[in-house]
């Protein structure tokens, strides 16, 4: 089956998540699907030469997610469900170190 979706298409994804999409060379559904969120959000970092919010990363591995799966449970879609993820490894990284 071909995934006729846009970027836009996508639950979270807005015109700035677009915008930062295309700094970052992706410009499809296709392309974001064989990305990582970390990666993405770090060399967005980068390139804009500022740190980001960390919630952008969280944005990306919600648009990545659905990229790679256009069945996805509606609350894994939204940005705040990998903001929890997120937190939740951050705190058991600590709890390690």
């Amino acid at each position: 089956m071909k995934d006729n979706r846009e970027l836009k298409d996508l639950v979270s994804v807005g015109p700035a998540t677009i915008a930062d999409l295309a700094l970052l060379g992706i410009t499809s559904v296709r392309q974001l699907a064989r990305r990582r969120p970390r990666a993405l959000y770090k060399r967005l970092c980068v390139i804009t030469g500022a740190r980001q919010d960390p919630c952008c990363e969280d944005v990306f591995a919600a648009a990545i997610t659905q990229a790679k799966d256009a069945n996805l449970p509606r609350e894994q879609c939204r940005w705040w469900h990998w903001s929890r993820v997120r937190k939740e490894a951050a705190g058991r990284d600590r709890l390690r170190s």
